[in-house]
């Protein structure tokens, strides 16, 4: 198989509205065309509230393209859904939707895919939107390493908003440790982004090519966040022997 990179974007596109306070998901899909990416971790996906309006943006978000959207709202009712989502272009194998919400704060989840590649293996792909509270995060941060070692042995993407102010603190460092250190850049907020709370790990670690912030005048002005994009060698090689776990 000839040797190509995946690529993977994680982007809090808050629900639609930009810096001007205007929402706008034109403009995020604009932004979405341009990373051309194969996954794409979206947070704060917002329908509109009304009849008939669940999932709206998630619908629009995959129309035109070729991707499936995989939801996974964390707040929704009969005509109104917010949430994440993930976009993706690879075949879906297999979904699991998680609550890793604590008592007393915003529901918080996480999508789980296992994804077909062209080489009849298998990639997991982990999405989140984690909470703003650090007591909140550590307990999060736990679950999502039970999460990750309930089925360890394909190369694996997380990607997400993780709401981690000090990335040298806490549960960052501890995905570090595990999954293997990551560069860290600066989405937030931005305008002129400051703090690195929007994360990509890849596993394994040197599967990771490349990863960088999309600083444009488009990406400043849709968003208070800049999208994350990974760049991930492939294909992959076998990872059964490497779990971080055994």
């Amino acid at each position: 198989m000839v040797s190509r990179a995946l690529t993977a974007v994680t982007y809090n596109i808050h629900k639609g509205v930009g810096r001007d306070g205007r929402r706008d998901l034109q403009r995020i899909l604009e932004i979405l065309d341009t990373l051309d990416a194969d996954l794409a971790a979206l947070q704060e996906v917002d329908s509109a509230p009304g009849p008939g309006t669940a999932s709206l943006q998630m619908t629009t978000l995959a129309q035109g393209s070729a991707y499936t959207a995989i939801s996974g709202p964390t707040i929704e009712s009969d005509h109104w859904s917010y949430g994440n989502v993930l976009l993706t272009r690879l075949p879906v194998e297999r979904v699991d939707r998680i609550d890793i919400s604590r008592p007393g704060r915003e529901p918080r989840g996480a999508i789980d895919a296992r994804l077909g590649l062209p080489d009849g293996r298998r990639l997991r792909c982990i999405a989140t939107h984690l909470g703003l509270s650090a007591a909140e995060r550590r307990a999060q941060f736990a679950a999502l390493r039970s999460i990750l070692a309930r089925d360890w042995g394909i190369p694996l993407v997380l990607m997400g908003d993780f709401n981690q102010w000090l990335p040298l603190w806490g549960g960052a460092r501890s995905l570090d440790r595990l999954l293997g250190p990551v560069p860290r850049r600066a989405t937030f907020p931005a305008q002129l982004p400051l703090l690195s709370i929007d994360r990509i790990w890849v596993y394994p670690r040197h599967l990771l090519i490349d990863l960088r912030a999309l600083a444009t005048p488009g990406t400043r002005l849709a968003s208070d966040h800049l999208p994350l994009l990974a760049r991930i060698r492939h294909p992959f090689p076998d990872t059964s022997r490497s779990a971080p776990f055994s």
